[in-house]
């Protein structure tokens, strides 16, 4: 595969890479998805807009710049905006590939940063010398307003121009609780939708905190994806059960939803309406109780979503789509091309 370097979210030209429920494969353009899906069907998309969650920053005790990257938070609530958990980069910014960035100076609870407008301090180390959970100082309107006026859309280094709020938010946007897009989402457009009302495809979102993707270093990236809040509308819930008692299929548009909705019926199986936490990690072991396909991004081996389409998938045939993929020079990362996976009947 072959990095998307254009930040454009819906090119005409972006292709869809299909592994259907016989595990036959075929290649098509993205804008001929809806095709792919049946009347009763029901499309869920995470709604979450993507918050400015790269601040730049000096740490108190050293002197030191820095780069902190939210990374979570306990819940969607707005008013809950005191608290988040977050990685810490040396001095620098996207233009340097993650994995080569400087390391942050030896952080320790009690220390003070300072982040344009917002003051927050080191509450605990959450596993890892550079992940932390930071307290931020004021009210939530305060920090709100900080973020706004000093923080900029998570950025790594294929993207060489610096990314504005509205290149990583999807059409469909709702709630700022992202702190990297859920940018599967990217590939739908008012006219997708209208192609599935018209074809009597339901569609309707969740949201969920999509989290952070890389950190570029691998002990850190082995504790990901963090535990990330989500919200699960009544509307969304009684859909569910509807496709489900009429036997259509459920498709998530991106991981993000995957976790959502499996993690809601991890009990017994039923999707409930409200607030949770996902804190599972899916992979090749779980058993997926609600989704029935994953229309998502390109993934490499190694990475969390890689892991998560393991799912849906035997390895042999993952093996055989990602040979397709780098065969055919297909682009990835969050401005790529994409993935519409069925689960085997």
């Amino acid at each position: 595969m072959i990095v998307a370097t254009q930040p454009v979210q819906r090119p005409a030209n972006a292709r869809l890479l299909v592994v259907d429920q016989n595990r036959r494969i075929d290649h098509m353009l993205r804008t001929s998805f809806v095709e792919y899906l049946q009347a009763g069907d029901l499309v869920i998309a995470n709604d979450a807009a993507t918050l400015p969650a790269s601040l730049q920053g000096v740490h108190n005790a050293s002197g030191d710049s820095i780069e902190v990257r939210l990374a979570g938070r306990s819940s969607l609530r707005p008013e809950d905006m005191n608290y988040f958990s977050a990685v810490v980069f040396g001095a620098g910014d996207f233009h340097t590939r993650t994995e080569d960035r400087l390391a942050p100076p030896h952080l320790a609870v009690g220390d003070q940063i300072i982040l344009g407008p917002l003051r927050a301090t080191i509450e605990k180390l959450l596993g890892h010398t550079r992940l932390v959970l930071l307290r931020f100082e004021g009210t939530a309107d305060h920090v709100w307003a900080g973020l706004a006026h000093h923080g900029r859309p998570i950025q790594y280094a294929h993207i060489a121009a610096p990314l504005e709020l509205w290149d990583v938010w999807t059409r469909i946007a709702g709630p700022p609780v992202a702190f990297e897009p859920p940018s599967a989402g990217f590939a739908l457009d008012w006219h997708a939708l209208s192609q599935m009302r018209d074809r009597g495809i339901e569609f309707e979102t969740i949201t969920h905190a999509a989290g952070i993707s890389s950190t570029g270093d691998e002990e850190l990236d082995r504790l990901l994806p963090l535990d990330e809040p989500y919200r699960i509308p009544e509307v969304t819930a009684l859909a569910i059960q509807r496709t489900k008692e009429q036997g259509r299929h459920i498709i998530a548009v991106g991981t993000t939803v995957v976790r959502a909705l499996e993690h809601s019926a991890s009990g017994d199986g039923k999707v409930r309406a409200g607030d949770g936490i996902a804190t599972q990690r899916i992979g090749p072991s779980s058993r997926l109780r609600v989704v029935d396909a994953i229309f998502s991004g390109t993934h490499e081996p190694g990475t969390s979503h890689y892991e998560l389409l393991r799912a849906f998938l035997d390895d042999a045939t993952l093996e055989r789509a990602n040979k397709e993929l780098d065969e055919s020079n297909y682009l990835t990362h969050e401005f790529g091309d994409s993935v519409l996976i069925e689960r085997p009947c």
